[in-house]
């Protein structure tokens, strides 16, 4: 079964916080943990691999706070799990560093290359601005 551990899901609801919620002021890990339900702990484990690959900067002092270091539209899904899981893989033998012990040719192998690529390029295809629109979108359908 293939899964992302909660580094890639809950680094990604935090990003879509920040970009939701933040009005160009940095959003204190805090609330970004109230609203999203992540330990605040375990927020600041996600946010330093996601610093160190530049996604988001960090504010020392009592008004700072997280923020994003790229436009939501530049900001790809794919982009948070890899600083989560690194690049994605189906199955070992279809990373570069795995080494199939069948055929190069093996059927299956190409089956797990093709599933890899499609993955990797619908994640790279969506954005924080396209999960933004939606939520926002799905808020005006359901006012408070």
């Amino acid at each position: 079964m293939l899964r992302l551990t909660t580094k890639s899901r809950f680094g990604l609801r935090a990003i879509f916080d920040i970009a939701y919620h933040s009005i160009g002021k940095p959003i204190q890990i805090q609330d970004i943990s109230r609203r999203q339900g992540i330990p605040p702990r375990y927020l600041e484990q996600i946010f330093r691999n996601l610093t160190k690959v530049r996604i988001v900067g960090s504010k020392r002092g009592p008004q700072g706070g997280y923020f994003l270091l790229k436009n939501c539209d530049e900001i790809t899904i794919k982009d948070i799990i890899n600083a989560g899981e690194g690049p994605i893989e189906i199955v070992p033998c279809t990373s570069s560093r795995g080494i199939c012990h069948r055929d190069p040719n093996c059927t299956a192998r190409f089956v797990w290359c093709e599933t890899r690529d499609i993955l990797s390029e619908f994640l790279e295809s969506m954005t924080i601005a396209d999960l933004c629109a939606r939520a926002k979108a799905l808020e005006d359908d359901n006012p408070l």
